[in-house]
């Protein structure tokens, strides 16, 4: 058999991708190919082993036995290329290649752009691309293979995954300048009973997290708005619709700017952990750690 002819590294990656997205659509981007050249790829290896590899359905993407099999070697040898290729760099002291990065929006805009400068500045011969996610759709990337990392507040625990803390931020109240408690040196969370308060959708984990606190010290406040993401409550603070709770270093150019408040919420005793997610059976090349190893210092 010859690999070039029959099998190459590229065609198991397609089909890999495939296999994990569930979709054509994504397998595509992620290879920077068209869907019908993934249609082609998996063709090509059909006939190969003359035999089908996934159920050509419309209603659901599935392998056949043959598929999940083929799946399992596949990936297989594209883990050992790339342990190969991380080894390699690695003794030849080289940094390059790819990093692809979910990350939700109040970390790709607030945390993350100064770490890619300075990475950049480094290792300016590795191209780093970033994705803006809701939190859920970050792990479905990371476990998907669509990206390598992904970027989280209050990282869960997932025996597929691997977790890596970097950082709190501190979670203060904000408010509009004319607002009474715009004038307080530090508030409690019980002077916050029966406030106006614009707060997170439901399943965004900084609202489950606000959502215990508030349980813990049996108060209740007014929730007005409900949004998926920071800027969004802000733009809503600021006009004056109500309070909010959010992590300090989201909000410096409106404080700088003087159109919010923040006001220390119980002397910083709260604070959100921010944490690095990636697949434990993912091989990081020499670009990846010495990425992850960078998110965890203090820029």
């Amino acid at each position: 058999m010859v690999l070039n002819e029959v099998m190459q590294i590229e065609s198991l990656k397609v089909f890999c991708d495939l296999a994990e997205t569930k979709s054509f659509t994504r397998a595509a981007q992620i290879n920077s190919v068209t869907q019908s050249a993934v249609s082609q790829t998996i063709s090509v290896l059909e006939r190969r082993f003359k035999t089908l590899l996934i159920e050509r359905s419309k209603k659901n993407f599935r392998l056949t036995p043959e598929g999940e099999v083929f799946y399992d070697y596949s990936k297989r040898i594209l883990q050992t290329c790339d342990a190969l290729t991380s080894k390699l760099q690695e003794i030849d002291n080289i940094i390059c290649g790819n990093i692809r990065v979910a990350t939700i929006y109040s970390i790709g805009l607030h945390v993350l752009p100064p770490y890619v400068k300075k990475f950049l500045q480094c290792y300016p011969t590795v191209n780093v691309h970033v994705e803006y996610r809701r939190d859920n759709q970050v792990y479905e990337n990371v476990l998907g293979n669509v990206v390598d990392l992904g970027l989280v507040a209050y990282p869960r625990r997932d025996p597929r995954l691997e977790v890596v803390p970097i950082r709190k931020d501190t979670l203060v109240v904000i408010c509009h300048p004319k607002h009474p408690l715009a004038r307080q040196k530090s508030v409690t969370v019980k002077m916050l009973r029966g406030q106006k308060f614009i707060n997170f959708e439901a399943d965004i984990p900084t609202r489950l997290a606000l959502d215990k606190i508030f349980r813990q010290h049996r108060v209740t406040v007014e929730q007005v708005m409900q949004f998926d993401n920071i800027e969004t409550v802000k733009r809503a603070v600021e006009i004056d619709s109500g309070l909010a709770i959010v992590p300090q270093e989201t909000i410096s150019v409106e404080v700088a700017n003087q159109t919010l408040v923040a006001v220390p919420l119980e002397h910083g005793a709260y604070a959100r952990t921010l944490g690095i997610i990636y697949k434990t059976d993912k091989v990081l090349s020499p670009a990846i750690k010495q990425f992850i190893a960078l998110l965890k210092e203090p820029v």
